[in-house]
């Protein structure tokens, strides 16, 4: 028998394009092989909230780097990472073959025998010019370049006069590629547009002339895209991304840790900036007791209404369903009430279908005018269990007991003040650094103000539903928008209304007035 000497296993490479900078424009396969990977050497020109992004997803013990020294130096880093048996990755921005430096890594990696792969991403001057609302049809040039010199100023003269063309260079190459133009025959008032921060949170696009475009961008930083031509004036219809309803607007999210996600989610969708403030931790009940009882009386058919007020409830229920071994099943004939869609959905996420959610208005009083009185010949168990928070009022209990109902009205979890935020977030939520902030609960508003203090007086204040209306009216706050239906998409769909129906007023001002107006924001900035 002829034994083998063990061999380390073989490491591989991938060069993967970050796309424009968007995320969420990454592709699945790089996703997938960055998630994967053990090493990961990133360029400069890929943005940070991408990097995060990864990072919160990577193995746990993946190594960050930037890339440094000449195409060689990089590749002998991952090469040698190859050889030990891992994976490593070249992080690029926008797609690796854009970039002749990459180009040479990748060649230095094919005279070896290390596996390797190149996994593509959206350019960065294509990506952008989408998303700065430029188009380029027809004869185009779309091209990411780290050396000026390198241009073709006379095909790109060639792409002005028969469409448009896009390239990405380093802000402080503006004024080389600028005289390139010029001296390659293209006329001066040829439309311009410079993209910065393309694709991300902050991108700004303004639009000029080849001989005006380098003074217009003045204080633009790090890699812009320029969209020379004709399209260009397709702006003025196309643009989607600095247009989206809360663009710009930084939105104070105080809620609790679980829970923020899908707020700042939506708010994002609308161009917004969230900050995660948590202002309330969810606790377990001091004394299991009450809960203990009320699952043993689903299970024996003691109730015939389980009435859920927030998702935490349900979260309360099913966690103590799950210390008992039990499931869904052991709801059999039992009637599911919900107060509104967000509670009803983490419902349904458990395989059960809500008996009763409000049509109108999505708070206790708006259940109780559908909940049914008891009827004893209809309804032989007459019990209802209410599972909620600690701090809960007894609006709702005392109204189901005025309709013959007996209610079994359980502390099912706690809430408990967080601590306070960062000074800097403090400073910012009392001088207005906040454009809005979304209040989902009575609580978030009381334990706002107690850790961080008042916003102010120039923050706009959205509200889920009239309770919390009531009560930050009572804490000296303007309400200024409130959804129909109190659930968190409603409420995030209130403010870009509200965010649009403050942009159309000032759009209908004379210059004048716009000036002086009180309205406050990005939407009142980009008519001063």
């Amino acid at each position: 028998m002829t034994t083998r000497t063990a061999r380390k296993p073989a490491g591989r490479i991938a060069f993967i394009g970050a796309g424009p900078g968007d995320p969420e424009l990454l592709t699945r396969r790089a996703y997938a092989a960055l998630t994967d990977a053990d090493q990961v050497v990133y360029d400069r020109g890929v943005p940070d909230t991408l990097l995060s992004a990864i990072r919160s997803d990577a193995k746990e013990d993946a190594q960050f780097s930037p890339a440094e020294g000449a195409p060689g130096d990089v590749a002998k880093v991952l090469l040698s990472a190859a050889k030990s048996g891992l994976s490593a990755v070249h992080l690029v921005a926008g797609d690796p073959f854009g970039h002749d430096t990459v180009v040479k890594e990748v060649q230095a990696v094919a005279r070896t025998a290390v596996h390797f792969e190149v996994i593509p991403g959206i350019g960065q001057a294509e990506g952008v010019a989408a998303y700065a609302g430029v188009p380029l049809p027809g004869v185009r040039i779309a091209a990411d370049v780290d050396d000026v010199t390198t241009l073709d100023f006379d095909a790109l003269a060639g792409a002005a006069q028969k469409g448009s063309f896009a390239v990405a260079v380093d802000a402080g190459d503006l004024a080389a590629v600028r005289d390139g133009l010029l001296a390659a025959g293209v006329e001066p008032g040829v439309p311009v547009a410079v993209t910065g921060d393309g694709t991300g949170e902050t991108q700004y696009t303004t639009t000029s002339t080849v001989d005006s475009f380098v003074a217009a961008a003045l204080g633009f930083t790090g890699r812009v895209v320029l969209t020379v031509g004709a399209d260009v004036a397709e702006r003025d219809t196309l643009s989607w991304w600095e247009n989206r309803p809360l663009y710009g607007w930084k939105v104070l999210v105080p809620r609790t840790k679980e829970q923020a996600g899908a707020m700042s989610a939506r708010l994002r969708a609308y161009g917004a900036i969230p900050c995660e403030v948590p202002t309330i931790a969810v606790e377990p009940p001091r004394t299991p007791a009450q809960m203990e009882r009320a699952v043993k009386g689903l299970v024996d058919g003691r109730y015939a209404w389980v009435i859920f007020t927030s998702v935490n409830a349900v979260r309360a229920v099913w966690e103590k369903f799950g210390e008992h071994g039990l499931d869904a099943r052991h709801f059999g004939g039992v009637k599911i009430a919900c107060i509104g869609e967000a509670t009803a959905d983490a419902v349904r996420a458990f395989g059960i279908q809500p008996e009763l959610i409000p049509t109108g208005e999505q708070s206790s009083d708006g259940l109780l005018a559908e909940f049914s009185p008891h009827d004893e010949i209809l309804d032989p168990v007459g019990r209802v269990l209410l599972p909620r928070a600690d701090i809960a009022t007894e609006t709702l209990a005392a109204g189901l007991i005025e309709r013959g109902w007996e209610v079994d009205d359980v502390t099912a979890y706690r809430t408990v003040r967080a601590a306070p935020p960062p000074a800097e977030i403090r400073d910012a939520i009392k001088s207005g650094g906040f454009d809005a902030v979304l209040f989902t609960s009575s609580s978030t508003v009381r334990n706002l103000v107690g850790i961080a203090g008042k916003p102010h007086a120039r923050t706009v204040v959205a509200v889920i539903g009239p309770k919390t209306a009531e009560t930050a009216v009572e804490f000296g706050l303007r309400v200024d928008t409130q959804p129909q239906n109190a659930s968190v998409p409603d409420l995030v769909e209130a403010l870009a209304e509200y965010a649009l129906e403050l942009r159309e007023k000032l759009a209908a001002m004379p210059a004048k007035q716009r000036r002086g107006s009180k309205v406050q924001g990005p939407t009142a900035l980009r008519f001063r």
